[in-house]
């Protein structure tokens, strides 16, 4: 609530400075027919084992009427707050545009530094896309067409489970997804050689040629047959410099990985979260053109 009021007070100044957006690899094939549905929504379940260190909680938005063959696409929505804080409010608006579009969305919660550090977060997000999986029979969902959305630190674990392959320490078979959302991504840590959120999220502070650094970077992971990649990121993001998303866009297309880059001009990393509006309607665009 109190982001949307933000979001609201913060209009007038994002209308006369975003200018024009600017999308690189915007498909020239159509996207699908645009379909609305009612959705109904089950609060707090939790997604984790009895033996995970602690019970994880989601909300679980299942889109009404038929599924199409196979079941529903699915996607898990991920929180952002620089791995230390947020919660599942911060993106419940993106899970119920996602969820209104006939996907089963799961908006989950992971565990936060000081408590986790890398890779437990890493782990949480595996483990959602394995609940999905797993359950995939009950809540009507296809286990082939899974993909992930989250926002500044969820876009980091969004992006990083999605470009794991096999033989990566932090692989896992049963938690690959199919396609990827990601706005304002940390993508690649080993750039960030001050400030706290990234030393305190990894326990280390940066050094040249840091295990630690690399392993928690996406854009060191990409490799052809990585799923493929919308990103959108604001243009004047100082938290988040824009090239982590041009940077990365590079190496995705250097290694054929299909993707998009939907840059929003003039905005920082708060307020192209709060201006989003446009950007998660491509964003669920793709989704469309991945999943369906």
């Amino acid at each position: 609530m109190i982001l949307r009021l933000l979001s609201a007070a913060l209009l007038p100044v994002a209308l006369l400075t975003s200018g024009c957006a600017r999308h690189v690899g915007k498909p020239e094939t159509a996207t699908p027919e645009r379909v609305y549905r009612d959705w109904t929504v089950q609060r707090d379940l939790v997604f984790t084992p009895a033996d995970w260190p602690k019970p994880l909680l989601a909300d679980l938005y299942t889109p009404a009427g038929t599924p199409p063959p196979g079941g529903w696409p699915a996607v898990v929505v991920i929180h952002g707050g620089g791995w230390k804080s947020g919660d599942r409010e911060q993106v419940e608006g993106i899970a119920r545009r996602v969820a209104r579009r006939g996907y089963v969305t799961l908006n989950i919660t992971y565990r936060l530094v000081p408590e986790a550090i890398f890779p437990k977060p890493v782990a949480d997000v595996q483990q959602a896309v394995r609940w999905l999986r797993s359950n995939a029979g009950q809540h009507r969902v296809n286990p082939q067409r899974i993909g992930a959305w989250g926002y500044s630190a969820g876009a980091h674990l969004a992006a990083l489970v999605g470009s794991l392959s096999p033989g990566d320490r932090l692989y896992q078979p049963d938690a690959g997804l199919k396609a990827i959302v990601a706005g304002g991504t940390p993508s690649d840590l080993r750039k960030f050689h001050g400030g706290t959120l990234v030393p305190n999220f990894l326990g280390e502070r940066w050094s040249e040629g840091s295990v630690a650094f690399r392993e928690s970077s996406p854009a060191a992971y990409v490799t052809p047959g990585d799923p493929p990649v919308f990103l959108y990121h604001g243009g004047w993001d100082t938290l988040v410099p824009f090239d982590q998303a041009s940077d990365y866009k590079i190496a995705l297309d250097a290694a054929g990985v299909p993707n998009e880059l939907y840059e929003l001009r003039g905005l920082g990393h708060i307020t192209a979260f709060l201006m989003d509006g446009e950007a998660v309607q491509r964003g669920v665009d793709f989704l469309d053109r991945q999943l369906r």
